[in-house]
C-alpha cells in the first residue's frame, strides 16, 4: 500500500483549510485567534517559556524535573500545579483525560459536569478543549513556571490549538509514539498527518518569534522497548517536526532499568539524531534529552516504589538528561495525590543534586552499549530512508508495514508483533526474536549470546516465560 503522507511542510493554504476543520470540532475552537495568541506569548515572562528553560539547563548542565498530572476542573488543576511548583518542579504538566485523547469532547463535558457537581475529579486528566482558551489561561496565569501539554493522543490537533493559544509552550508527543502505543485500528499515515498539523502549528508560533519546545514521548509502550527502536522512532519524529518549522526538540527515552544500557542510550540519542538531522538539512534544530522514569509496572509498597523513582533519578543524572519525567509512590494504585507526586519530585531532586558533579565512569561496556544502540538504530533509519527514497514519512509507513520497524506489545493491528524482547544477565533489554528488523548478523548474535548467558546462569530456558517474568520483574522487586 502506498503511503498517503510525505515529509513536506504544509502550505499556508493547506494549513488554513485544515485549521477550519479542526477548530470546528468543538465550540471553544471558534475563539482561537493566532495573532492574538502570539501577542499573549510575547507578553508573558520569558521564564514561563519551556524552550528558554531547556536552553538554560543545557548551558548549565542541569536536569529539569517535570512531573505528570491532570484533573478535571480548572480550580483543581490550579491547586495541583501550585502543589507541584511548591514541591520543586521546574516544568509543570497538564495531562489530558482519556475522552479528550480520543476526541470525545461530549463525554469529556459530561465528566467535567459530574466532577463539578460532586466536588472531585471524575476524569483522569484535564479536558483542555472543553475548558477552552480562557479556562486554560487561568491555569497558566496561576503559576510561575512554564507549562507542558501532555496529550497521549493520536489526534490532538484541537487540544494543541487550545493549549498553545493559552500560553503553553510545549505540546509533548509525536505520531509514531502514539500510533504504536495508543491506537488499534488507525493506519500510521493518518496519525502522521494529524501530527504534521501540530508540528506546523508549533512552527507557525516559531516563525512569529515564539519558541515552542517539542518534547517527544519515547517510552512508547513502556515495557521492554529496545533503546535502538525508540531512538529510531524519536529521530523520525524529530525530522518530521523540523520540516514543519519546529526548532527545539527533546528526544524522549523511557528508562529500562539497566544503568549501563540506559546511560548509553541517553548519551548516544543526541549523537544519532544530530547525524540524521544534519544529513537531511536540519542542522539548526536544537536537541536535548528527556528521560521518563520507569513506565512499566510499579511495586505497590510505597518504600519500594520510592526505590524505583530514586533509580530513575540516578539514571537521569548519569545520562546527563536535559529533563526527567517523574513518577510517584502511588503509581501502582492509581492517580497519585498532590502529596505523592510531590514526594516523587523531592526524591528525584535530592539525588540530582547529590550526583550533579559526579561522573559515571567511561568503560568498554558503556562504549559497547553505545555502539550497539547506534548500529541498530542506524540500520532501521537507513532502511526507512531507502523505503521512502529519502522521505522519512513515506518510508516509515512502508517500514511499519514490512516489519522493519515495530515495537513490542503494541496494541496496533498494523504493528507486525513478531519481535520478542527479554533481559540479559545484567538486565539490559535484548531480543529473542528479531522479526524483520534489519539488524546486522553480528548484532543479532550478540543479543542471542547475552540472553543465553542469563539462561545458563539462572537455569532457565530463553523462551516466552522469561519474557513474562521480565515484564513484571520490577514490580516484584528485582530487574
Amino acid at each position: 500500500m502506498e503511503p498517503g503522507v510525505w515529509n513536506r511542510r504544509l502550505s499556508e493554504d493547506v494549513f488554513a483549510a485544515q485549521r477550519t476543520e479542526v477548530l470546528a470540532q468543538w465550540p471553544t475552537g471558534a475563539s482561537i485567534d493566532l495573532d492574538e495568541a502570539v501577542d499573549r506569548h510575547h507578553a508573558m515572562p520569558p521564564s514561563k517559556n519551556v524552550s528558554r528553560a531547556v536552553a538554560s539547563a543545557l548551558g548549565e548542565g542541569r536536569t529539569l524535573i517535570q512531573p505528570r498530572g491532570g484533573v478535571a476542573t480548572v480550580d483543581g488543576q490550579i491547586e495541583l500545579l501550585r502543589g507541584l511548583q511548591e514541591a520543586g518542579a521546574d516544568l509543570l504538566p497538564t495531562t489530558l483525560d482519556s475522552y479528550t485523547r480520543n476526541c470525545r469532547f461530549t463525554e469529556a463535558q459530561e465528566g467535567l459536569r459530574a466532577s463539578l457537581e460532586q466536588g472531585r475529579s471524575l476524569l483522569n486528566g484535564f479536558p483542555v478543549v472543553n475548558h477552552g482558551v480562557d479556562g486554560c489561561r487561568r491555569v497558566v496565569d496561576s503559576v510561575e513556571l512554564p507549562l507542558v501539554g501532555r496529550p497521549g493522543a493520536p489526534d490532538a490537533r484541537l487540544a494543541a490549538e487550545v493549549a498553545l493559544a493559552a500560553g503553553y509552550s510545549d505540546f509533548e508527543g509525536g505520531p509514531l509514539d502514539y500510533f504504536f502505543a495508543y491506537t488499534k485500528d488507525t493506519r500510521p499515515e493518518h496519525v502522521i498527518a494529524w501530527w504534521q498539523y501540530i508540528y506546523r502549528l508549533a512552527g507557525y508560533y516559531e516563525s512569529c518569534g515564539v519558541p515552542i519546545h517539542q518534547e517527544q514521548y519515547g517510552s512508547i509502550t513502556g515495557t521492554l522497548v529496545p533503546p535502538s527502536l525508540a531512538l529510531a522512532v524519536v529521530t523520525v519524529e524529530a525530522i518530521m517536526a523540523a520540516e514543519q518549522g519546529v526548532r527545539h526538540v527533546g528526544l524522549g527515552y523511557g528508562q529500562e532499568g539497566c544503568l549501563v544500557q540506559d546511560v548509553a542510550a541517553l548519551r548516544v540519542y543526541p549523537q544519532v539524531a544530530r547525524r540524521y538531522l544534519d544529513r537531511l538539512g536540519y542542522a539548526h534544530v536544537r536537541l536535548g534529552t528527556v528521560m521518563n522514569q520507569w513506565m512499566g509496572a510499579f511495586p505497590s509498597d510505597e518504600a519500594a516504589a520510592m526505590g524505583v523513582i530514586g533509580w530513575g533519578a540516578v539514571t537521569a543524572a548519569f545520562g546527563h538528561a536535559t529533563e526527567v519525567i517523574t513518577k510517584s509512590p502511588h503509581e501502582a494504585e492509581g492517580i497519585p495525590t498532590i502529596k505523592a507526586n510531590a514526594e516523587g519530585i523531592r526524591c528525584t531532586r535530592q539525588l540530582l543534586n547529590m550526583l550533579r558533579h559526579q561522573a559515571f565512569p567511561d568503560s568498554e561496556l558503556l562504549a559497547q552499549e553505545m555502539e550497539i544502540i547506534d548500529r541498530e538504530a542506524s540500520a532501521v533509519l537507513d532502511r526507512i530512508l531507502d523505503f521512502g527514497d529519502g522521505d522519512v514519512a513515506a518510508g516509515v509507513v512502508r517500514a511499519i508495514d514490512a516489519g522493519v520497524l515495530e515495537i513490542p506489545f503494541s496494541p496496533s493491528k498494523h504493528n507486525r508483533g513478531r519481535i520478542l524482547p527479554a533481559r540479559d544477565a545484567m538486565g539490559a533489554v535484548r531480543l529473542l526474536d528479531f522479526g524483520n528488523l534489519p539488524f546486522p548478523d553480528d548484532v543479532k548474535e550478540f543479543h542471542r549470546s547475552r540472553i543465553l548467558c542469563r539462561g545458563a546462569r539462572d537455569g532457565k530456558a530463553a523462551d516466552y516465560h522469561m519474557v513474562i517474568e521480565d515484564v513484571y520483574a520490577i514490580s516484584h522487586g528485582h530487574l
